[in-house]
């Protein structure tokens, strides 16, 4: 591997404009595609095959209402003693009402009536369901909302309160870009800046993350035209992709400006950097790669889309990584070793100076503390990480978001205060029959069964389909949608129906929003161990094969537990508990997005690997040259400690910056993320993996007879290219180059 990445890095040095011509048409020709073929995201996170998925589907053929259009509410309520339906604030609804009716872009509009059981018990609240004309919410014109938006001012002069909700007016927010991932691409410059002590150096690994963000990008709009996509994938594979391509690119730009600096040639340089450097991306973004791969096995297909779409942005880093970055290196030559700027050019030559002459790292210095006190510093790692961990026993997923929107959460406040809280997440149970009057009979049958059954608010008279062979009923529970007594009632009333069917013949499921929704959530939860144990054994063996070694697999492995654990406490303790909220700007939910634990496992599993990888490696590299298991892990510490810290904030703070958006599934991911990462580099590979490593000495780098003969023998360190060809020096040492520019 190590001596192919080797010719690759030459042949894209030498061929430099070749590389980058090449690449430049790839990005025009997705650009292209993406502009032709792109169509637009759609929003759902439905399972196929689930029960409350198939039902839905029979439910919209035999019960077609014009589900395909989006809805909202206008939330009517008066002052205590009045009614909705009569007197002056009667006449204002209705006046509302009729507006809103005649408004372009508005197919249909209910009244608030006790018939149509859309007013409350007191009579003082009343809901006015909207149907647009529009199939999305982002394609509502201005002008019809601010019609509606009149009509409901126009009640409240009469004195009324009135609020607008429902998806019409608190739409999904897709859009990225904004302030705080702004601020994360300056500070991603900065800590390139202060690793490089070279603007010009640091501008390279940001600028290609970015290329291979567009070529991401375009790619998944391109894909579009042929697999449904949720807008959350293109946001995942954004953010994933800045981060894992600036990290990449710094690895090796690293070893190769230090490279130069000690007096090896550009091109040599270059070609050493791809081939030892660049192995360890290739497996890293591999890990990374199979990680995300492998939420396809759990056969969730949204989830899947989004798993594959951000796995594609993690093989165009690593393809970049390994071809446009040392083409970009070419175009430096030696100017990569030194800025030009004075600051950085002394602050660079001081630090050259102190490694000539022996100085003892920072790096160095930490990785023989962490060996001194290693069993003190497993044991407080290992309770940190636990205590921490101690909120995500608390960990409930669901699929309802908290709004952003003041006047939609102050809507759907009004209806559950007068209507409860399980209104808004109405059960249908749908009952299917041969005949008309079996059908009916059944579905009447349930009915006076769900009236006898606990939190049950109200069950609604069954309702029959045109062609008979179709009835439902509409149940409201007595507690909200992301309830665990809602939950619970789903599964009795499933439970309970068995003997009804096996009675009369007829199918009977449970159905609606918020089945659905628990229906995913249950599906995620269970999939979620499988999915652990798959990811991490893949993982392990890929890791073995690499180090060839048991012990440090393993011990990649339990540390990615102990930090996974840690950080879904942290996102138990903001997105359920609400600490912290008002810094981050996140609403405290019942339940945390149903997706957001399995996403964090592939995700952060991966990415903890790419940092093993990356710090291990250059342990092992030492440990080849027969120095002892002490030194070699304090050697190899010092070597990539500094690298690594560096990658790890570049990580934290992309992901962080993603907290800022004004999309909650987004603020979730970049939390889950950054603390994620924050977790794993600083406290379990800065930490525990040197005191580990420290404890099992030779034991680390053992492996049974057998799969020493067995595994085949991947140079990921480059111990060939190290020991084999010596650096060629044909300019001047780095004290001369700085000489010749002061003069």
């Amino acid at each position: 591997m190590s001596t192919f990445l080797y010719r690759l890095g030459r042949f894209s040095y030498r061929r430099k404009w070749t590389v980058i011509i090449g690449w430049l048409m790839v990005l025009c020709a997705l650009g292209g595609a993406a502009l032709t073929l792109m169509k637009p995201f759609v929003a759902g996170t439905s399972i196929p095959g689930t029960e409350a998925q198939r039902a839905l589907d029979v439910l919209g053929k035999e019960f077609p209402s014009g589900g395909d259009r989006v809805t909202g509410k206008i939330v009517f309520q008066t002052a205590q003693g009045k009614k909705v339906t009569a007197g002056e604030e009667g006449e204002a609804v209705r006046a509302a009402t009729d507006r809103v009716a005649k408004t372009a872009g508005v197919d249909a509009v209910t009244t608030p009536s006790v018939a149509a059981g859309n007013v409350s018990a007191d009579g003082r609240t009343g809901i006015g369901q909207i149907t647009f004309a529009e199939e999305k919410a982002d394609e509502i014109s201005a002008t019809t909302l601010r019609e509606v938006e009149e009509a409901a001012q126009q009640a409240r002069s009469a004195g009324m309160t009135v609020a607008l909700g429902g998806g019409a007016f608190d739409p999904v927010e897709t859009a990225v870009g904004g302030i705080g991932e702004a601020v994360g691409v300056l500070i991603t410059l900065i800590v390139l800046i202060f690793v490089f002590r070279s603007l010009r150096a640091a501008i390279i690994p940001l600028a290609t993350a970015l290329v291979g963000v567009a070529l991401g990008v375009l790619s998944l709009l391109a894909l579009t035209h042929v697999v449904e996509m949720d807008s959350t994938a293109l946001i995942l594979a954004l953010m994933l992709g800045l981060a894992v391509g600036v990290d990449y690119a710094l690895f090796i730009v690293s070893r190769h400006q230090t490279q130069v600096r000690d007096g090896m040639a550009p091109e040599e340089s270059t070609a050493v950097a791809v081939g030892t450097a660049g192995s360890a991306v290739v497996f890293a973004g591999a890990t990374v790669v199979i990680a995300l791969a492998a939420l396809t096995v759990v056969r969730i297909p949204f989830l899947g889309i989004m798993g594959l779409g951000a796995a594609l942005t993690v093989v165009i880093a690593v393809l970049l990584a390994i071809t446009l970055l040392p083409a970009v290196l070419g175009l430096l030559g030696s100017r990569i070793a030194f800025s030009e700027i004075p600051v950085l050019r002394r602050s660079a030559q001081r630090a050259v100076n102190r490694q000539r002459a022996g100085a003892v790292t920072a790096g160095v210095r930490w990785a023989r503390l962490m060996a001194r006190r290693r069993r003190a510093v497993l044991l407080l790692g290992v309770v940190g990480l636990g205590a921490l961990a101690v909120p995500a026993a608390d960990l409930r997923l669901g699929l309802t978001l908290p709004s952003a929107n003041k006047e939609a959460v102050r809507a759907q406040e009004m209806i559950d205060e007068a209507f409860g809280p399980g209104y808004s997440g109405t059960l249908v149970i749908l009952v299917e029959g041969d005949s008309a009057k079996a059908t009916e009979s059944t579905a009447k049958q349930v009915g006076r069964r769900l009236a006898g059954l606990k939190d049950i608010a109200s069950v609604a008279p069954p309702l029959l389909s045109q062609a008979g062979n179709a009835a439902m009923v509409s149940v409201v529970p007595a507690s909200g949608p992301d309830s665990e007594r809602t939950a619970k009632l789903l599964t009795d009333i499933r439970a309970d129906r068995d003997g009804i069917e096996r009675s009369t013949g007829t199918d009977i499921n449970v159905t609606g929003t918020t089945a659905v929704n628990l229906d995913v959530a249950a599906k995620l939860t269970g999939a979620l161990p499988v999915y652990c144990l798959l990811v991490m054994g893949l993982a392990v063996l890929l890791l073995t094969v690499v180090f060839r070694s048991l012990a440090v697999p393993l011990k990649a492995a339990l540390g990615f537990l102990l930090s996974l654990g840690g950080s879904l406490g942290v996102l138990v303790a903001v997105l359920q508990w609400g600490w912290f909220s008002s810094v981050l700007g996140t609403q405290a939910s019942p339940t945390v997005i149903s997706f957001l634990p399995i996403l964090l496992v592939g995700i952060l599993f991966g990415l903890a690997m790419d940092y093993e990888v990356f710090l291990v490696s250059r342990m092992r590299e030492e440990y080849t040259r027969d120095k002892s298991p002490v030194r070699a892990m304090v050697d190899g510490f010092g070597h990539g400690s500094k690298v690594v810290t560096a990658a790890a904030v570049i990580m934290v703070s992309v992901f962080g910056s993603f907290v800022f958006s004004d999309m909650q599934v987004t603020k979730g991911m970049g939390l889950a993320l950054a603390v994620g990462v924050l977790l794993d580099a600083f406290v379990v590979r800065m930490a525990l993996v040197p005191a580990a490593m420290a404890v099992l000495r030779h034991t680390a780098w053992w492996l049974p007879g057998f799969l020493q003969r067995t595994l085949p023998h991947i140079d990921v360190e480059g111990e060939k290219l190290t020991r084999g060809q010596a650096p060629q020096t044909h300019f001047r040492p780095s004290e001369d180059l700085i000489t010749t520019r002061q003069q």
